[in-house]
This record gives C-alpha cells, structure tokens and sequence, in this order.
C-alpha cells in the first residue's frame, strides 16, 4: 500500500494515461513555483470558458490562486471521467491524493500542487475540501444508480459542495453560515447539469435521477436509453427542475453575506444554473438526445448583467 509520503510511479496503467493530456502526469523533479504558477494558469484560460469569464470580476490578488484551485478541480475531475477505465482512474486518483498529502507535507512533486501550497498556506484551507472531491470521482467508478434524493445529496456533498467551500476560503470566509449557503448554490448547479445531461450520462452508464422518482413517475431505465420523451418523463423532469429551482433559492441569501466581488460571481453562477434549468423548461423538458443549451445571447447577457451589478 502506498503511504502518503512516498512517491508512486508517474504512470500506473499506460491505458490510464493515454486518454489523458500527457502533462498532467507527475514529473520526476517539481518545477519551480514559477513555473507552476504558469501551468495553473494556461490550464485555467484554456479548459473552461465560464471560468475565464468570471475571472473577470476577480480582484487581481486573488486570480492567480482561483487558477490554482481550478487545475486541482479540472484535473481531478479529468482523472475520475477521462480515462475510460474505472480500475486505472481509480489508481490515477490514489496516486493523485498522494501528491495532496505531499503538497500539505511540503515536497510536492506536481505543478498544481507546487502552486497550491502557496494557497493552502496564506487561505488556511483544510485538507479535506480537497479529499472530499476525490471521494466523489471514486464514487463515480462504482456508484451508478441513487436510489433517492436523499442519496443524491450525499454525493452533491462531496461532487459540488467543496468547490464552494474553496471559493469562500479564498475570499475570506471559512464560518459555517455562509458555507452551508453555498452549498445550496452548489448542489443546485449539480442538480441543473445533471438534469442538462440526462442522455449523456446515460451513454457513460450513468443514471443520477433517482430511481424512485423514475418508479413514481413510470418512467424506465429503457426509456432513458432509447431517448423517449414521453409525458411521463417530461412530467418527472418538470418536478426535477422546479426541486433545483428551490435549492437556488435557498442560496441566494450568500450573495448579500459577501463582498460585491464575490457576490458578482455567485450571481453569475447563480443565473447561469437558473437559465440551463429555463433552457430545460423551453424545450418542454425533452432533453433526453437534445441536450438544452445557452445561447450565445443569453450568456453575454448573464454577463452584461454581472458586470452592471459591479458598477452599483
């Protein structure tokens, strides 16, 4: 068993790794904090248009370390989605939990951790909201099905809620109030790209609806796998996409608890899972083979708006 302070090999399974851009294995020798910095950076601005975005609004202190917390999710999230392989990708993210005890311990090895260390340190930033979303993407290799709700939320705790939690550290907030805030915010974007994705999760073997929501409303597992939008299906997603609507609202409070730069960006989030879950409601919630979309429009328009409110 490999102890969090030794250093596994760079690749454990060579089919792992081909589904996967080759720099984000671990080197043999750590970069320099400049380079690492740079890394972060170039993996932020290229991987995720939303993010750039909202790095607009960021004050420049903070960019760099958003950019460090981002390629630690962007990579975590490649390494449990990308690789094809439910036995490599669970040894990639063993190996990648390795390098966060090392980055916590101070002899990491990995660009994104050489410049998380800088983070961890001035943000005092737990080791655990970090853990928490590789629980998530292990649970993603075994857990195909939820049976309820209940046990959806469960794996919206450890998939979504962190990513809040890390946004609000870097920000200055760590209390328990404004975190339990955001997770309604984060688990409501979860619901609303899980409701987005229905098809393809399905092709990936993946059912996040609960089983006893398709049982209540008499809809099949074969049903999701032949695309059939029937009124059945359409009535359950109608119930699927009011439930976010609910969690959002319950969220919303955060943005007045939070300084106007921060507050622009959760509203950003905010209405931007909103208009996936109106994108749903215009397409008479048949999403199953037609994924419901933002128009280029409305998102400049989320943006306009954003920017508006900043002026304030």
């Amino acid at each position: 068993m490999i102890t969090a302070a030794s250093h596994p090999p760079t690749a454990p399974r060579a089919s792992g790794w081909s589904a996967l851009p080759p720099e984000y294995a671990i080197p043999e020798h750590a970069p320099s904090e400049a380079e690492a910095r740079d890394y972060c950076r170039r993996l932020a601005r290229s991987h995720y248009e939303n993010f750039s975005v909202a790095s607009w609004f960021l004050p420049k202190q903070l960019r760099q370390h958003f950019f460090n917390v981002y390629a630690y999710c962007r990579i975590s999230d490649d390494l449990g989605d990308e690789v094809g392989d439910a036995g490599a990708s669970l040894q990639l993210l063993d190996q990648w939990e390795n390098e966060l005890n090392a980055c916590y311990e101070g002899h990491p090895r990995h660009p994104v951790f050489v410049a998380l260390a800088e983070t961890v340190r001035k943000f005092e930033i737990p080791k655990q909201e970090f853990a928490d979303l590789l629980t998530a993407f292990r649970q993603d290799q075994n857990v195909t099905r939820y049976e309820t709700f209940d046990s959806l939320l469960g794996y919206c705790r450890y998939s979504a809620n962190p990513v809040g939690h890390l946004v609000l550290y870097l920000c200055g907030y760590g209390d328990s109030e404004r975190q339990q805030l955001s997770d309604y915010t984060c688990t409501a974007l979860q619901l609303a790209n899980f409701w987005q994705d229905v098809s393809a999760d399905y092709a990936k073997g993946r059912i996040y609806l609960p089983l006893e929501d398709l049982r209540r409303f008499g809809v099949s597992e074969a049903g999701l796998r032949d695309g059939e939008n029937s009124s059945a299906f359409c009535a359950m997603m109608k119930f699927e996409v009011e439930r976010a609507r609910e969690w959002f609202g319950q969220g919303l409070p955060l943005i007045a608890k939070v300084d106007r730069a921060l507050a622009t960006d959760i509203g950003l989030f905010s209405r931007g899972g909103q208009e996936i879950l109106n994108a749903i409601e215009r397409q008479q919630y048949s999403v199953l083979g037609r994924r419901p979309a933002i128009s280029k429009a409305r998102k400049l328009a989320l943006v306009v708006r954003a920017g508006l409110g900043k002026l304030r």
